[in-house]
């Protein structure tokens, strides 16, 4: 999982912000400047430039215009400010570009060194977690950008001749413009509104406490029971809800009746923490013995009562929602935080994606790809069939084997980073290249299942924080790892090799969700072991298609919640559960119970993203996406030559970024025909 734009929310939010007129509190924006300013300014600048640059001139005037409050000068310091800081020169325009870039990279890196570093004590796991530890996580240095930039006047310099450009604009013009022009768009897209300090804190508190407890979310599996008290899981395993939980039921496939008596357990602790009636004391206690089927919890043998968790996970979903919420006001461009995710975040609107979802989930090669599942396992579908993990090469292979190979190779973080130069050397890289990535990554060790954190200037390091047990890096953890990984090599290519620092990154998340995925199937391969296997095309495609129907359903969840906050803002965190499990049945009884035969299961409302990352989810089957069409591209070319070309394309908008990637734009349509083509070979 990338974590790093979602975490580093509020500083994202000041690259976006809008602040009201004095006493404004709703979408309504009342702007200072008045037309007969604008005019003059207008006629004055255009006197002095003539028409080359007209269009900029226009575009940045009237969005200065729309950010300058009274507090920030009366229309004669308007027109005066316009009249002197507008840069009409070409050769000065593009020295400033420089200076201002320059400036804003070493701001920016700087801010997220900060923020990444006082989260150490939350993120790591260095020892006992104390209560300052989430207070220094929630406390971002970059809060008050904006409103410094405001006030010394940058933000409009900035704005005035870099003015931004709508979605829509990117698409008509982007073909013709030049990578310098992109660069100065992407510079537009920094100061296009104007958010308090004040509410990026609240984001930031909301989000850190969101995070806090998913990260801390632990069931000690060891202490599941059965009816007759007995242990199936190693007595020291512990699991982090949902990403271990759902990892080590897709690892009991291929493992007869114990197998699928785990998995039934791992879905009844499921379907508790979604309803909420999860006893309090099993979460992150290991002194507590728990029989998931019953719901009744032991102490030394001896049955003992205890509260349900009171709602906790929906009263932190709530709580990042009223956060958000609050910023509305200040973003009149794009006035709700589904807007801001989607159209601003993304850059492909909400019902583009909902489209691509609802297609392939609605598709008729769902329920053939389900029966072939069903005849695989010998059995009938279980709800928690949707993460089956029975196309992978791995799937087939002894776990146990693979365990002891990977705990051998890297018992601790150090023998993981030291290993990166020769992974990457493995997948084509030339070794001073390989090297010279490797060199910009440095592996951590995580309390939580771990994530990728990129840097935000060139001499800082990506971070990649990942779990190693005392007896090593389990499989689990390695494929994880692996998956973070594929984030820091995106992270360091389309930082150190990208033309422009403002085109640096990716489209969005879910770009670099598909490298993660590029990089996570190649784990085998990374470990010395050669599939042979003729069908693994057509298995790829299946598993592809089968974690992407996975994982659509439950961002459709996460959107149609979203949707009910905004309409239901005054909600209580109940009622936010109860729709919550509506919504992820409903989901389920339209696109999934036609495909397992069972109504009314709960279960794509499991997600931990739903909680610590808002409508984060959907970068994810993009990904999938994305990722699908790469791999088809990449065939019988070289992988790290291929890679550095597309990475190094930088942030583009997404379709002009996949044209130049593959020659085509985001769609199902390759992944369908190719599931098509899978089910003729996989009988």
């Amino acid at each position: 999982m990338n974590k790093i734009l979602w975490m580093l929310l509020p500083l994202a939010l000041v690259f976006s912000q809008c602040k009201p007129k004095e006493g404004v509190n709703d979408k309504s924006i009342t702007q200072f400047i008045n037309q007969t300013t604008i005019d003059s300014v207008m006629i004055k600048l255009n006197k002095q430039y003539g028409e080359t640059a007209k269009t900029r001139m226009e575009k940045g005037v009237k969005q200065i215009a729309a950010l300058w409050t009274r507090e920030d000068g009366d229309q004669k310091t308007f027109e005066s400010f316009c009249l002197q800081y507008f840069v009409g020169d070409p050769i000065r325009l593009e020295l400033l570009f420089n200076r201002l870039s320059n400036n804003f990279e070493s701001l920016f890196g700087h801010l997220n060194m900060m923020s990444l570093d006082l989260k150490r004590g939350m993120h790591l796991d260095i020892g006992e977690m104390l209560d300052i530890d989430q207070l220094f996580a929630a406390y971002e240095p970059g809060s008050h950008f904006a409103d410094d930039f405001f006030a010394n006047k940058l933000a409009f310099i900035t704005a005035l001749n870099f003015p931004s450009y709508s979605l829509a604009e990117k698409e008509s013009l982007g073909a013709q413009w030049s990578r310098k022009d992109w660069a100065y768009a992407r510079m537009g897209d920094i100061f296009t509104s104007r958010v308090p300090a004040a509410f990026n804190v609240k984001v930031a508190e909301a989000l850190t406490n969101a995070d806090n407890y998913i990260s801390n979310y632990n069931i000690y599996v060891g202490n599941l029971v059965d009816d007759q008290m007995k242990n199936h899981f190693a007595k020291e395993m512990k699991l982090i809800s949902h990403w271990n939980l759902r990892d080590e039921l897709k690892a009991n496939y291929n493992k007869g009746e114990e197998g699928l008596l785990k998995q039934n357990m791992i879905y009844q602790v499921m379907l508790h923490i979604i309803r909420q009636d999860i006893p309090d004391s099993v979460i992150n206690n290991p002194a507590i013995q728990w029989n998931p089927f019953t719901n009744k919890i032991y102490k030394e043998g001896k049955e003992i009562t205890a509260a349900a968790e009171p709602d906790t996970r929906y009263q932190m979903l709530l709580e990042n929602f009223q956060a958000l919420k609050a910023v509305d006001p200040y973003t009149p461009i794009y006035p709700t935080y589904i807007l801001r995710a989607f159209d601003a975040g993304m850059e492909i609107p909400e019902a583009q994606v909902r489209k691509l979802f609802t297609d392939l989930c609605s598709s008729p090669q769902v329920k053939q790809v389900g029966n072939l599942i069903s005849k695989r396992l010998g059995r009938a579908l279980q709800p928690y069939d949707i993460w089956y993990d029975g196309f992978k090469a791995r799937s087939n292979m002894n776990m146990e084997m693979l365990d002891k190979m990977t705990r051998a190779k890297y018992p601790n973080t150090q023998a993981f980073e030291a290993d990166i130069p020769d992974m990457l050397i493995k997948l084509g890289f030339k070794p001073e290249k390989a090297r010279e990535i490797a060199s910009h990554i440095t592996v951590d060790p995580a309390r939580g299942s771990g994530h990728a954190w990129g840097a935000q200037m060139k001499g800082d390091k990506a971070h990649l924080r990942t779990r190693i047990g005392k007896e090593g890096m389990d499989y689990k953890g390695y494929n994880i790892a692996i998956h973070e990984l594929g984030h820091n090599v995106e992270q360091t290519i389309s930082l150190y090799f990208v033309d422009y620092y403002m085109m640096q990154g990716v489209p969005n998340t879910a770009f670099t969700e598909a490298f993660a995925f590029t990089f996570q199937k190649r784990d085998l391969e990374l470990l010395g072991i050669k599939d042979a296997d003729p069908d693994k095309e057509a298995l790829a495609a299946l598993d592809n298609f089968w974690a992407s129907f996975e994982i659509m359903g439950v961002s459709l969840v996460d959107m149609q919640v979203w949707k009910w906050l905004y309409d239901n803002p005054t909600a209580t965190k109940e009622q936010l559960k109860e729709t919550v499990v509506k919504a992820a049945i409903d989901v389920w009884n339209q696109y999934y119970a036609p495909v397992f035969g069972i109504k009314d299961s709960p279960i794509l409302a499991i997600y931990s993203h739903m909680i610590d990352n808002p409508l984060y989810l959907s970068n994810y089957p993009v990904g999938h996406l994305i990722d699908f069409q790469l791999d088809q591209f990449l065939k019988g070319k070289n992988f790290a030559d291929e890679t550095m070309r597309i990475y190094s394309s930088g942030r583009l908008i997404p379709q002009f970024w996949m044209r130049n990637a593959v020659g085509s734009e985001i769609s199902v349509k390759p992944l369908l025909d190719a599931t098509d083509q899978a089910l003729k070979v996989i009988h």
